[in-house]
This record gives C-alpha cells, structure tokens and sequence, in this order.
C-alpha cells in the first residue's frame, strides 16, 4: 500500500500592494519565502513513524501543481496545512476523496477547527501526531479509518519517544535549509500564538542525542547544512541548550532559531551559540510601546518587563556575530497611528540587524480569535486566506483599517529602503569589529552575514 505525504507549501499573501512592493523591497519577502520553502517537518516525522511495508512518497503541492493532474496512485493521502493555505488543502482533499482514496488531514489548523476537515470527508488528526499515527495506519489497513482521532491527553507525546524524520525522501536539490525540532511548547502562552502552544500544555525537550542523531542523518544527505530549529523558544532550558550546543559546535553548521531575549543574561550560552555556528535569532519583540505589550501574554506580562532591556539585549547578542530579526505586530490594541514611527526609530536606534513587521492576526483556536469574534472586530470570519501576518483582518481599536494599511505600507517602505538596509549591515559590521566577544568564529559568522 502506498501513501502519499502531501505539503501545502508557498507563500499565499493576498494583500496585492504588499505583493507589489515586496518586488522592489526583496528583504520584505525574504524570511516569507524561507519559510514557504522549508520542508514539512509533520509530515517527515510521521512517515518516520510508518513501517517499512508501506510505500511512501513525500510531495510539495507547488511542484505538484505544475504537474497536469495530482497523481492517483496512492492508497491514503496525508495533508498537513497551515490557515492560509487550508482552503486549497480542503480543494486536494475533495479531490482525492473523489477518487475514493482515503484522506487523514491533521496540524494546527485542523485541530483547531476539525468539524472544516469533516466537511470535506476527510479523517482529522486532533492535537499531536505522532501517539496518534499508528492507530490511523492499523484502522486504515483493516478499512476501518475513523473519522477522528484525537489524543486521550492534550499534549501526551513524549520527545524522548520521537522518530527520525524520513529526509532521506527530500530532494537533495530542493531545499537550502532543513528544519530539525529540538522542543517544543513555549512558556510565554500570548495571546496571538498559533504555535504549537496549542497542541500542547508543556515545554518539552528533546534529549540531546536524538537532536545530533538527526543532524548527522541530514548531514549524509547534505554534507554542511543550514539548520532551521523548528521550535517555539529555543534555549528556555539553558542547562539542556548548553549541552546541545557543546554537542553542535562538533557538527560543523549554520543554524537560525527563534527564541525570547532570555539568552541575552546568559554570557555562557551566548559563547556556545557563537562557537556552535548560530547566524540568526529571530525574537518576537512586538512592540516598542509598553501600551502595546501590556496584556499581550495571558501568563504574565513578561514581554512588558523586558521593554526596558531591548536596546542593551540586542547589543549584546549581536556583540557574539549573532543577528537579531527582531519581529513586530501593527494593529495591537495599545496601538496609535504614532507606532510606525516609533517603530522606525527603534529599529535605527536599537542597531537590529533585521526587521519583520507584521499585521496583528488572529488564528483560528488562538484566544485573540475568539476575544475578536466576541468583539465583534473580525473583519470576516473564517477568512482564513488573510492568516498570512502580511493581510488585515482585524478592526483595531485606536486607528482606522485605512491608516493601518497605510502606515504599514509607509513603514516597510522605509525600513526596507536600500538605504535603511545597508547602514543596518554596516552598523552591525561595524560594532562587531570593536566587541569583546568577537573572535575568530565570530569574524566567520560576520563575514557569512556579509556575503
């Protein structure tokens, strides 16, 4: 029997002058089209998790789709997706189903609204995969595919358990960069995440050897690969991370992750980030305004706390040759038509090295959805096209939908200036030159972020 592991892949952004602009402001788009090219980790891991007597492809529906019909020689299909590109996830599935090949749809945005996926006839995965795959492969075999699964325990997978991703079913040519979990889970439970927060209630580690055991896998395949670590927050276990990346720093990799600006108190993990071969951190600072921070995470106001040391935590991360992309929302509540302003002068003042500045969005099963829902300030339900960070469908609550488009448009525009853009690289290049922490693998980190 054989199955196929469809990704919903590419980049789906509606708002068309934001398309239109990103042509002549390519790092606009840039960390977009990086995303939209990684491979599906899900899914990987789940054909990880399939014995060895089913035949198994793993396809990218952008390739699939310069094909002249989707191929019907599976026995299941497997469709993972995120909101925006759910609706044509929805389109495959009726397809499939249309052909009488079984369809098992799961991820965040069918667990979160499962009754969608059961429209269109297809078996939904709720919550995590991987303790629920087995039992979907049992019932398929027998022909008795339910038509949900669902975890007994919120959260119920162990890492400690996790299987080795199949990328050994990449093409070598496809992908510059490799996604690899290291955890999984955030502390920080704000209000806007659809992160994997929603799959589970816990932080959860995996052990540091099954981490390398998959990084030299994807090293048989690609001798020096660029590493993207598929967590929520890395480094929140700063006694685990610093094991791992002692361990790391013998692999010989470029690696990005996203992280909070924790790391910046820890002088140690900084070290080993460097000498263990980080290019990027991408933290989600959101907001220069406290007004705008304040109430932002439903566990604390941890985020409100640290806006005092988000100048002198980025100085100090990037003094070790890491660079910060440091990520804004635009349409918070605490939000005025003055934020695009003072998020310009932040990002000039603060010496980012990158820049991400989004849309507030409210993703389905996140609390900001239904607080806007009950609101009334949902600009359309279900319009899950605009999840994307990059289209409006929100009402905000201190300026008109008019001078956030207009705003945001303004903003980018100048952050994203030839201009803008270069003297960021300069100063970074710059202040490096003159950090006590600038040695030799930190000149190597420098010069690759110069080439």
């Amino acid at each position: 029997m054989k199955i196929g592991f469809i990704a919903m892949s590419g980049i789906r952004a509606q708002n068309q002058e934001l398309l239109e602009l990103g042509l002549t402001l390519p790092g606009f788009v840039e960390r977009s089209k990086v995303i939209a090219s990684l491979p599906s980790l899900s899914l990987l891991t789940l054909a990880g998790l399939t014995p060895a007597n089913f035949e198994i492809e793993y396809r990218e529906i952008a390739d699939l789709q310069k094909e002249p019909a989707l191929p019907d020689d599976y026995d299941l299909v497997a469709l993972t997706s995120l909101s925006a590109q759910i609706c044509e996830a929805y389109k495959v599935a009726d397809y499939y189903r249309g052909k009488n090949i079984p369809v098992v749809m799961g991820g965040l945005h069918v667990s979160s609204v499962p009754d969608e996926g059961l429209e269109h006839r297809a078996s939904v995965v709720i919550g995590e995969g991987e303790p629920l795959w087995p039992q979907v492969l049992k019932d398929f075999a027998a022909g008795s595919l339910k038509p949900v699964y669902r975890e007994s325990a919120h959260g119920s997978s162990d890492l400690r358990d996790a299987p080795m991703p199949r990328f050994d079913l990449l093409d070598p040519k496809k992908y510059n960069r490799i996604t690899v979990q290291t955890s999984r889970g955030c502390p920080h439970k704000c209000e806007f995440c659809a992160s994997s927060i929603l799959l589970t209630p816990k932080y959860k580690l995996k052990p540091v050897e099954k981490v390398i055991a998959e990084i030299q896998a994807i090293k048989r395949i690609w001798p020096r690969p660029f590493i993207e670590f598929a967590d929520d927050n890395s480094f929140v276990n700063h006694r685990h991370y610093k094991e791992l990346l002692r361990e790391l720093a013998k692999e010989n990799l470029r690696w990005f992750t996203e992280a909070d600006l924790g790391v910046a108190q820890d002088d140690e993990l900084l070290g080993l980030m460097r000498d263990s071969g980080c290019q990027q951190i991408l933290i989600g600072l959101e907001s220069p305004r406290a007004s705008s921070l304040d109430g932002l995470e439903l566990n604390g106001n941890w985020k409100l706390h640290q806006q005092e040391r988000y100048h002198s935590a980025i100085a100090k991360i990037q003094s070790y040759g890491i660079t910060v992309n440091g990520c804004f929302i635009t349409g918070l509540d605490g939000d005025t038509p003055e934020v695009f302003e003072q998020i310009f002068r932040f990002v000039k003042e603060s010496g980012l090295y990158e820049v991400q500045v989004t849309f507030l969005t409210p993703f389905p099963g996140t609390p900001l959805y239904a607080r806007l829902k009950q609101e009334g300030r949902l600009i359309r339900e279900r319009a899950w096209e605009l999840c994307t960070l990059f289209d409006i469908n929100v009402r905000p609550r201190n300026m008109s939908i008019a001078e956030l488009q207009n705003g945001f448009l303004s903003l980018v525009k100048r952050l994203y200036s030839a201009k803008e853009t270069s003297e960021r690289r300069r100063k970074f290049k710059s202040r490096l030159k003159s950090s006590p922490h600038f040695g030799r693998r930190a000149e190597a980190v420098a010069l690759s972020v110069a080439a």
